[in-house]
């Protein structure tokens, strides 16, 4: 019986998993709640490998694939999922990764996010940027966000994205999307144009290279809600990532553009959950503050901590707070939370005296 590409996908939307695997020399693997797994099926040959993929693919992206060696796009299977595919080679051999992406947005209540996401989705013009590494849910939580718009304000929302996650129904919002590679050439000349729209919010996939991120701080500059995403694990590092893409000379004034453009960073991880099935994000949130503009401007992006705690009145949490609150209401447990944490030493000790856990073992973790 031949292997086919859909009944392995709705396999994997039946486990509840989040990615498939395609490797040449072994089986597909399945990604389900964080973790890989081995499935049954035959070990995979470059032409099987091959024959799954090419049926859902436009000659145009069987030659892109051919010539430039990898291709992303979006597959729907109707009734089951959407998925976003990254095709690649290596060792000279094709392979590919399926992300599920469900049918459905979720709310923020659904996944369980801050409350401060709503206030976050509503400002009306400056840059929000989500980061945390691949695969911790960060398109999740913005379509979360661009959902709450769509809910509670009139606007024109254009999602720029390589390719389209999740779909979303005009409500209250017009929502334009547009996909890198079918609808524009790239991020960067989408956001030449974007401004020509008409926009109230855009959405950037990703910052990933320095003319796009010239380009959205332009946009956030001149009176637009920008959100976008970056690979970076906490907001002092994403504001040092952000500068340095640009050359010595001009970094001052981009100083000046991020000081005065950012409204907010949202570091996200996913944990497993301990009282069932799945993951829960755990976030560090960073509202800019006067005091933050000036650290940014005077690049002392060091001190952004102190802020980030003494902002909580205002919507900032640290990471380690997150984990030990998902802890304390029991739907995390505390050995997952302690791989993900920033600050060790801190996390044990305030867990302690959270009664958490108990002396003994923190004393047991801290020898480990």
């Amino acid at each position: 019986m031949t292997l086919q590409l859909d009944d392995i996908l709705r396999d994997l939307v039946e486990r509840e998993g989040s990615d498939l695997h395609l490797k040449v020399g072994q089986p597909p693997f399945f990604r389900v709640h964080g973790r890989l797994i081995r499935t049954d099926y035959p070990v995979l040959t470059p032409q099987s490998i091959r024959d799954l993929v090419y049926p859902i693919l436009a000659d145009w992206q069987i030659q892109r694939l051919e010539t430039q060696l990898e291709l992303d796009l979006a597959y729907e299977l109707p009734g089951v999922s959407r998925f976003r595919v990254n095709l690649f080679h290596q060792q000279g051999n094709l392979g590919g990764v399926f992300r599920v992406i469900p049918s459905k947005v979720r709310t923020i209540d659904e996944l369980m996010l801050p409350q401060v996401l709503k206030k976050i989705a509503l400002l009306r013009r400056g840059l929000v940027l989500v980061t945390g590494p691949t695969g911790c849910g960060k398109t999740t939580t913005l379509a979360a966000m661009v959902d709450y718009i769509n809910e509670n304000r009139r606007a024109h929302i254009i999602t720029i994205e390589e390719p389209i996650e999740y779909w979303h129904q005009d409500k209250q919002c017009s929502i334009t999307q547009r996909e890198v590679g079918i609808d524009t050439e790239t991020y960067a000349e989408a956001l030449r144009h974007v401004t020509r729209q008409n926009p109230d919010v855009i959405f950037v996939g990703e910052m990933r290279d320095l003319e796009t991120i010239s380009l959205a701080l332009h946009a956030a500059e001149t009176g637009h809600l920008v959100f976008s995403t970056v690979h970076t694990i906490d907001a002092p590092q994403t504001i040092d990532r952000i500068i340095d893409a640009f050359d010595p000379d001009r970094q001052p004034q981009v100083r000046v553009q991020l000081a005065s453009t950012l409204q907010a960073v949202i570091s996200q991880q996913l944990v497993p959950r301990c009282d069932k099935p799945g993951r829960v994000a755990a976030m560090e949130i960073m509202m800019v503050t006067p005091a933050v503009r000036s650290l940014i401007r005077q690049g002392r992006t060091d001190q952004i901590y102190s802020h980030i705690k003494a902002g909580t009145d205002i919507g900032c949490q640290l990471l380690d707070d997150h984990l030990l609150d998902w802890v304390k209401k029991g739907i995390v447990s505390f050995e997952d939370a302690y791989m993900k944490c920033s600050n060790p030493l801190e996390f044990r000790q305030k867990a302690l005296e959270m009664n958490l856990i108990s002396a003994e073992q923190a004393a047991a973790i801290a020898s480990s």
